[in-house]
């Protein structure tokens, strides 16, 4: 039996099988869950496609429903997808997130307030609006689970988005104090860099791949995204019943360790 045996989760974020949120859907399929799978605009069809190579659970592909996060319509359509679906929910991953090209880069003071705004809006608002949309859904309780990358620094080309997370760990603090009292955690995993489509868009990462795994005191395999998707199958589960506002890093060590 699986650790998320019976669990009925939603998972965001699949766009190809080199997603996060492709690992974690896998693995959690693999322990045990029954899982849906959301997507949003012109990538919907992208998620579709990937969803077939998660393999088919009770002779059918994994259900796909459109979630664009900026819509507020969607929410209360998703939310009705997914309750005639799975009935109720256990768990959700937020794995969203998107900068416009001026909100990285060299320069930091070159984003206007428009980009600036889609950016907070999409990478940690979004946040709020995944707890809104399945929130009815939970009413035994459960795990929300976002996708991070620890900003405690500022990082080279990382600029508004560094922001954005930053953002993102305050409304996961927010939403454990707002959801804790119906036993709903709400926790972050702080990945090291993984070389999926999200991170080719960000100039300069190659220098986070330079550096990572020789600074990192258990190494780091940028083309290795299980142990990020391990950590977040096991805080969907019921292994970490009274942690919740937490940032759990999976990134080697490299947090850890000044230079």
């Amino acid at each position: 039996m699986g650790i998320l045996e019976g669990k009925k989760l939603v998972i965001t974020g699949v766009l190809t099988d080199a997603s996060l949120a492709f690992g974690v859907a896998k693995i959690a399929i693999d322990e045990g869950a029954e899982v849906v799978l959301t997507g949003a605009g012109r990538a919907l069809s992208l998620t579709k496609r990937t969803a077939r190579k998660l393999g088919q659970v009770n002779g059918a592909d994994v259900p796909v429903f459109e979630f664009d996060v900026t819509v507020p319509e969607h929410v209360e359509s998703v939310r009705a997808s997914v309750a005639e679906t799975l009935g109720h929910v256990d768990g959700v991953l937020h794995a969203i997130g998107f900068a416009p090209e001026s909100c990285l880069g060299d320069d930091f003071m070159d984003a206007p307030w428009d980009d600036v705004a889609v950016a907070m809006h999409i990478s940690a608002f979004s946040l709020k609006t995944l707890a809104e949309a399945f929130l009815p859904l939970m009413s035994e309780g459960g795990s929300i689970v976002g996708l991070d990358f620890d900003n405690q620094q500022a990082w080279p080309a990382y600029n508004w988005m560094g922001v954005a997370k930053s953002a993102l760990q305050s409304v996961s603090r927010y939403l454990a104090k707002e959801l804790g009292p119906q036993q709903i955690r709400c926790n972050l995993v702080a990945a090291g860099p993984i070389r999926t489509i999200a991170a080719k868009s960000i100039p300069g990462f190659a220098l986070f791949e330079d550096t990572w795994d020789g600074r990192s005191p258990l190494g780091w395999d940028v083309n290795d995204s299980e142990p990020v998707a391990k950590a977040c199958v096991a805080l969907l589960s019921d292994w970490f019943p009274a942690t919740t506002g937490e940032i759990i890093h999976v990134d080697g060590g490299y947090h850890a360790v000044g230079a």
